[in-house]
């Protein structure tokens, strides 16, 4: 599970600031944790771990140091590095409401009781996640906002997530078009 990405050093002593994927940034960053890092082959980083030495809150921003990484030109090395934990597939969260990656992965979307695709991935960003749903039909990618307005269901047991999409996410509309299908006047 991606927990968090290393954005920017900080300071001299090979502090960097992190944007986070988690909600638990203290339950995760505790000294000690270890993260699978994300960089590029070229990198003297790559296929070693990262462990955390020390985080804390800088001016409202999180910051780490990482054993191994002990001023800025090192900390400037993991810019961009992605940090993933592995995470218990049979992991469930202790919050309603909230799943993991792996849990909505793979269920059916349904609308109106008809199966209209599947989600094959979650993205996440600041304003709002998104469900990447996989059509059957067409083959196509959707993107669904998931807010409760669009996927007011999510039922792991039963294998499925019940969406309520505005016309037009899922299919055509008439007339959508871009080309117009009347004469305009004064042409």
């Amino acid at each position: 599970m991606r927990v968090g990405r290393l954005v920017k050093a900080h300071g001299l002593k090979g502090a960097i600031k992190l944007e986070l994927y988690t909600d638990d940034p203290e339950g995760r960053f505790v000294p000690g944790a270890t993260f699978t890092l994300q960089v590029p082959e070229a990198s003297p980083w790559h296929g070693k771990p990262l462990t955390v030495r020390e985080f804390r809150w800088m001016n409202s921003h999180p910051v780490a140091f990482f054993e191994g990484v002990d001023d800025r030109d090192a900390a400037e090395g993991l810019i961009r590095a992605i940090l993933w934990i592995d995470q218990d597939a049979a992991a469930v969260s202790d919050e309603d409401d909230a799943w993991y990656d792996h849990q909505l992965v793979g269920l059916d979307v349904v609308r109106d009781g008809e199966v209209v695709g599947r989600v094959i991935r979650v993205d996440h960003f600041p304003a709002q996640d998104l469900l990447i749903v996989r059509t059957p039909a067409d083959d196509t990618e959707v993107l669904v906002p998931f807010v409760k307005a669009i996927v007011p269901e999510v039922d792991i047991a039963a294998g499925r997530v019940v969406v309520t999409p505005p016309a037009g996410l899922f299919e055509e509309l008439p007339g959508s078009d871009d080309a117009p299908t009347e004469p305009v006047e004064g042409d």
